[in-house]
């Protein structure tokens, strides 16, 4: 069995290696010089570190990630705790698995490590796919003069899939009316105790703003979300003014502006929230999609990367499973369809819980730690590895 995944992003390196494990050639092409991602954190769950400590990255995750105690919920003004549940051991207690927080570019390094010593894979940078054929019983692509075939394609080339727009024509998002932030502080700037070591989340009229450790507590990602409006650039790489972000949250508690005051200016990043409604299909005969280029998710849950690892997991499961390519890549789907969308429309819902004001901020307070404790284990217990069996 061969496939060729188009995008060397987390899900498709992801992808690749969960196919590989179940003995199917892989070549993966990265449009991009490098396997690499742009500076900012990520929150890997056990949902998704149960795939990844299946592959055998556990000691190399171990060595770059940061083990947070719990989740907290502020107040933006007076920094009162709203609703707090734990991680560290206790989620490992509960679900077999840890919570990391890591940083991109060093989990990218863990999975291309991985795939570029794996027998099974084949990877290609600066590699753009020029074109695509179907036949009866095979895939081609032509990368540089060259043809390659393979028995299905996966398209993981993220939020602006060209294989989504092959399949499917372009689309029109919508604009949330959200402009997200981001930035590194070195911890090493901030006074001993300021930051817990727990993933905060505060809560304010219109914004909120999110922070969490990385690279081992050497540095603290941060990501600050604002309802404006006069940007509509959806770009990971596009720098924002320092200056602008300080005064977004002006006038918010002392911990985050100290934190704004002592961002790494360089590290500053802004970009434009755009939603897509959940698809009702995703792929065609031999070619499906995967990740981003499927199911594209607003940051509000932190589930971004780990439904694109889910799904390489159960799509793995089912090509090694079936005889019949196309029925496995329809199974897959079907699989996974329902529990991205929940994603998708609760991270939807989220941006406008985070946001609340008055007395529809009270009452979410009241309700959080219960309903986030919910929502939290439906997350967690799902396995993504016996997820085909059912």
């Amino acid at each position: 069995m061969k496939a060729i995944i188009v995008g060397g992003g987390i899900g498709g390196l992801s992808a690749a290696l969960c196919l590989a494990k179940r003995n199917v050639h892989v070549v993966v092409f990265e449009q991009a010089s490098e396997f690499g991602e742009i500076g900012a954190g990520i929150q890997l769950s056990p949902n998704c570190t149960r795939v990844l400590h299946h592959l055998g990255l556990e000691p190399a995750l171990r060595g770059v990630a940061f083990i947070p105690e719990g989740t907290e919920m502020r107040d933006w003004k007076s920094g009162k705790v709203i609703s707090r549940n734990e991680l560290g051991t206790s989620v490992i207690e509960t679900y077999g698995y840890p919570y990391y927080h890591v940083h991109r570019a060093d989990l990218m390094r863990v999975l291309a490590d991985a795939a570029g010593s794996s027998p099974n894979i084949d990877l290609y940078t600066d590699a753009c796919v020029e074109k695509v054929e179907e036949k009866n019983e095979f895939v081609s692509v032509l990368h540089d003069g060259q043809s390659f075939t393979s028995d299905f394609l996966v398209g993981a080339d993220g939020i602006h899939s060209v294989v989504r727009r092959r399949l499917f024509g372009n689309e029109s998002p919508i604009f949330t009316g959200n402009v997200a932030w981001r930035g590194l502080v070195p911890a090493e700037r901030l006074p001993n105790g300021l930051v817990r070591p727990v993933a905060a989340a505060w809560w304010g009229p219109g914004k909120h703003f999110v922070h969490y450790y990385v690279r081992g507590g050497e540095l603290l990602n941060c990501v600050c979300v604002v309802e404006k409006e006069g940007w509509d650039i959806e770009s990971w790489t596009e720098k924002g003014d320092h200056a602008e972000l300080a005064s977004d949250f002006a006038g918010w508690h002392d911990t985050i502006e100290t934190l704004i005051a002592n961002m790494d200016k360089d590290s500053c990043y802004k970009w434009a929230l755009y939603d897509r409604p959940p698809m009702r299909q995703w792929g065609r005969d031999r070619i499906t999609l995967l990740g981003d280029a499927c199911h594209p998710t607003l940051p509000f849950m932190a589930q971004g990367a780990a439904m694109a690892i889910e799904d390489g997991a159960v799509l793995a499961a089912c090509v090694s499973s079936a005889s019949d390519v196309p029925s496995a890549l329809q199974k897959y789907e079907d699989l996974r369809r329902e529990r991205t969308a929940q994603i998708q429309l609760g991270s939807r819902r989220n941006a406008e819980i985070f946001h609340a004001r008055g007395l529809k901020a009270v009452a979410r307070n009241a309700a959080a730690g219960v309903a986030g404790g919910r929502v939290l284990d439906r997350l967690f217990r799902y396995d993504a590895l016996t997820a085909h069996e059912g």
